[in-house]
This record gives C-alpha cells, structure tokens and sequence, in this order.
C-alpha cells in the first residue's frame, strides 16, 4: 500500500488518500476480530464509520478520493460536528488507528507484558482523553475480557509464522500507518476537530 500524504498550509493542497485510509482501518477490524466477542461494540462502532465514509466516496469517487474533501463537505453544510457525520467518522477512526497503533507497538517490544497493561497503557494516551464517562465504563468492561498477551500474538501469527516475522510485519504496518495519521491529525487541526469529545 502507497500512501502519499501532502498536508500542506492550507486546505486546497491537502491530499489524504480515502481509499488507503479505508483500506486501514479494515485491517484493524482484523485485529479486533482476533481479540474476539469482548469487541464486538467497538467492532462495529468503528465498521460503522467506516460504511459512512465509503458511502460517501461511492456516492462520487472523483471528488471524495481525498478525505480532505469529505471535510470541506461537512464545514460547508455545517454538519462536521453532528452525531452522524463523516468528519466526526473520520476522527474517531483516526483515534482508533492510534490506538492499535500504539497497541501493536507495544506487543511488538515487549510479548512478555500483560495483554491488560499493553491496552491499559494504549488506551489512556489515545483514547481516554476523548472519552465521555460512558464509553471509559464501557472501555472497563472489555478491558477484563482481553485475551493474554501469548495468546493474542499467536492468534495474530499466521501459521507458517514466527514471532520475529510478526514483529516485522508489525513493524512494517506501523511505518506506513504513521505518515497517514500525522497527515490526518494535522487536516483535523485546521477544520478545528481534533479536540471533539465523545457525548
């Protein structure tokens, strides 16, 4: 996957590739799927937005082939900051990513610390500072459900695998996630939605 991401100062020059970022984000329901029914609500939370963005673009992928023009949509019909709109599906999918970035990220250096304490230590850099009291209740609940930390890399191996190739293969996936998201967080700053909270 070739992502190219320009930010740019202003809005016009901003390029955000739709489809990678699409592309992405199923690969976290991936993961998430690994981890089992204890996901299940943030599963499909996050299929959710991401059907919201992809209707979006199907509607006319010459125009929302760029993210940043689903933003333009929503600041130019007032929608952005609305329950349902593709700007707010957008961010939280941005967060989501960081999340499993961070979470993968983590697993990779060190398999032998606690599953809880890697999604702990994940969750409250990304996360918790947008969650309302509900959803870090909800977040709680799941928390003492999460599989042990050898038991999620095997379940995240493929079966001719390692655990050195999945670390690299980790590794790989964070190095082309990370230009993505600094692009996106950097478009969400200058629509003034990177500070959105969960109700």
């Amino acid at each position: 996957m070739t992502v190219k991401v320009k930010p740019g100062d202003d809005h016009d020059a901003s390029h955000i590739p739709t489809k990678s970022f699409l592309f992405a984000c199923n690969l976290v329901l991936q993961v998430l799927d690994k981890i089992g029914p204890t996901m299940a609500v943030l599963r499909q939370d996050i299929h959710q937005n991401i059907q919201r963005l992809e209707e979006l673009y199907e509607s006319d992928p010459s125009i929302y082939s760029n993210l940043v023009e689903i933003l333009k949509k929503d600041q130019r019909e007032s929608n952005a900051r609305k329950g349902t709109s593709c700007s707010k599906a957008l961010v939280w999918l941005t967060r989501t990513m960081d999340f499993t970035a961070a979470l993968l990220e983590r697993l990779a250096k060190d398999p032998e610390q606690s599953m809880e304490q890697v999604v702990e230590e994940s969750y409250s850099i990304t996360l918790k500072p947008w969650h309302g009291w509900i959803s870090s209740a909800a977040y709680k609940v799941a928390l003492k459900l999460v599989p042990e930390s050898k038991a999620f890399i095997g379940l995240l191996m493929a079966e001719d695998e390692d655990y050195d190739m999945l670390k690299e293969e980790i590794q790989s996936l964070i190095s082309l996630l990370l230009p993505l998201q600094e692009g996106i967080h950097s478009t969400l700053r200058k629509f003034c939605l990177d500070k959105l909270k969960s109700t």
